[in-house]
């Protein structure tokens, strides 16, 4: 018994030994700071970032779809987006690389309610725009999509009864247009619904 508490005492008193032979050093390495290489990364010049300076078109410059070809990457490197996208996608990525939003992605007006007096009005470029309304107060209902066309370009969200209104921007109509199908009948013409039978009179409220 006496043996074996001397032999407790005597591992007590045993300086521990370290966990690790070697011990661990911290090396700082000083790098020259490039001033060259700041300048251009603060100014949008770099490999992955190419510039409008480097041989891209601005949106001034392009008035046809030729120059919306992408140029390609060099030999023996990865093309980017700016280099190999081409019509509108390329159209949009070099208005973003000048600052300019080309589809105008900025939400809808939702400080009001539209009225059919005074409806919210929306761009579009095409025959139809799908609009996606979330209520008024803003995110007041679940998004519901409107169709809004040439010809019926105002419409009214069935949830809170807020009116757009389709504001047309894209390229005019040919009037010298010498087609015989310019009057052609529509194959796929709108399916009817309830509101095709309420009086025109009712559609304005």
């Amino acid at each position: 018994m006496f043996v074996q508490r001397s032999a407790f005492a005597a591992a007590r008193r045993v300086a521990p030994r370290a966990l690790a032979r070697r011990t661990f050093t911290t090396t700082f390495v000083r790098r020259d700071v490039n001033e060259k290489a700041t300048a251009d990364k603060e100014t949008g010049h770099s490999a992955s970032a190419p510039s409008i300076l480097e041989g891209f078109k601005k949106l001034d410059q392009i008035k046809s779809d030729e120059d919306l070809l992408a140029p390609g990457a060099r030999p023996g490197t990865v093309p980017t987006d700016a280099e190999q996208s081409t019509g509108l996608e390329r159209l949009e990525i070099l208005g973003k690389m000048q600052g300019i939003d080309i589809f105008d992605m900025r939400p809808l007006d939702a400080s009001r309610l539209g009225t059919m007096e005074d409806p919210i009005t929306v761009n579009s470029a095409g025959e139809e725009q799908y609009v996606g309304c979330t209520g008024f107060p803003v995110d007041s209902h679940n998004a519901i999509w409107i169709t809004l066309t040439r010809e019926e370009p105002k419409s009214r969200c069935m949830e809170c009864g807020s009116v757009y209104a389709m504001h047309y921007v894209g390229p005019a109509d040919d009037a010298h247009g010498h087609g015989h199908d310019h009057h052609a009948e529509n194959l796929h013409p709108k399916p009817k619904n309830m509101a095709d039978f309420i009086k025109p009179e009712y559609q304005e409220l």
